[in-house]
């Protein structure tokens, strides 16, 4: 049985940083590209940051590009998402996203779910 387990999401004033770690197990973690998605209330969920089954490649939405640094520890089977220089639109649920081979921008793409962990960033 596959399980994505999120932690780290809390209240946090903006210019802080957090970091979020998702813990897989139940599958073969180096063999997945993980993805970090977040859904604010009222909107739709959306991508936030992707890397690779190796970690070698990475890619970020434009608005935390340079703020956010998605890693992984495959030893761990730990994926990782250090953000910095919150803002308060970064307010949302946290959810990371495993699929298997190559990953995507796309939220439909992805085969395993974690349960979400709560950001919020104040003013």
């Amino acid at each position: 049985q596959v399980q994505l387990v999120e932690s780290g999401g809390q209240l946090v004033q903006a210019g802080g940083s957090l970091r979020l770690s998702c813990a897989g197990s139940g599958l073969p973690f180096n063999s997945y590209a993980m993805g970090w998605f977040r859904q604010a209330p009222g909107k739709e969920r959306e991508f936030v940051a992707r890397i690779s089954g190796s970690g070698g490649s990475t890619y970020y939405r434009d608005s935390v590009q340079g703020r956010f640094t998605i890693s992984r520890d495959n030893a761990k089977n730990t994926v990782y998402l250090q953000m910095g220089s919150l803002k308060p639109e970064d307010t949302a649920v946290y959810y990371c996203a495993a699929k298997r081979a190559v990953g995507s921008y796309n939220a439909e793409a992805y085969d395993y779910w974690g349960q979400g962990t709560q950001v919020t960033v104040s003013s």
